[in-house]
């Protein structure tokens, strides 16, 4: 695959963007090249993806009133089977450990769009599709829930290219530009962009080539 510069993804980006009828500020800096970056590994992006899918279920279950022991005893056995309960980032061990709040239960709820991101790289998904609306949340579960330990996951991926994953985050900045924009000026033109969506799935995007391990970490300026 051929090595885009900067400069050319973001005219690309650009373009695209444009031709949706998106709001666009051309100057908006360049993201890294291949060169720059340094992809996780697919053990990395199969232990945070499982990490993650565990921890949104307990979540939902949190949020939709179910018995929390219960919930707990079902999918706390999960993390041992997959062998990530050292993988879980400080709001998901929080739910494991009874210390969280309900606002913590609904911001790992939206890390379904991260997750589908990295399950998207990892070659799972063959099309992450436009930010218009969520997810297929169930398609997600099953993939990891199908797996009977990560290693089964892992030999399941065909894990894409840097071109193709750089080539989304560039236009996943743009999108999360315009959106923020659009709560700045709102006749700013958004198209059929879902502004959660769009900023959950370039988290995940920006955490595949972060020195971050936990994605709430990392800074999502526009």
């Amino acid at each position: 695959m051929n090595r885009k510069t900067p400069e050319e993804r973001r005219f690309s980006s650009n373009e695209k963007i444009k031709s949706m009828g998106i709001a666009c500020y051309e100057q908006l800096p360049m993201t890294e090249s291949a060169e720059e970056v340094s992809l996780k590994t697919t053990e990395e992006i199969c232990r945070r993806a499982a990490a993650s899918m565990i921890s949104i279920q307990l979540a939902c279950d949190i949020s939709a009133g179910e018995s929390y022991e219960e919930s707990l005893d079902f999918f706390e056995p999960l993390l041992a089977r997959f062998d990530v309960g050292n993988d879980l980032n400080e709001t998901e061990k929080s739910l494991f450990d009874k210390t969280y709040t309900m606002e913590d239960a609904m911001l790992i709820t939206w890390t379904y769009e991260c997750c589908w991101v990295l399950l998207w790289a990892l070659g799972l998904i063959d099309d992450m599709g436009f930010p218009s609306d969520t997810c297929d949340c169930m398609k997600a579960v099953n993939i990891i829930s199908q797996c009977n330990d990560l290693n089964e996951l892992m030999e399941k991926c065909s894990p894409r290219d840097i071109e193709e994953i750089l080539d989304e985050l560039d236009l996943h900045y743009r999108y999360h530009w315009a959106c923020v924009h659009k709560q700045i000026k709102p006749e700013t033109e958004i198209g059929e962009l879902y502004p959660d969506v769009v900023t959950e799935r370039r988290r995940g995007l920006e955490w595949l080539i972060s020195d971050e391990d936990d994605w709430f970490e990392i800074s999502l300026d526009t």
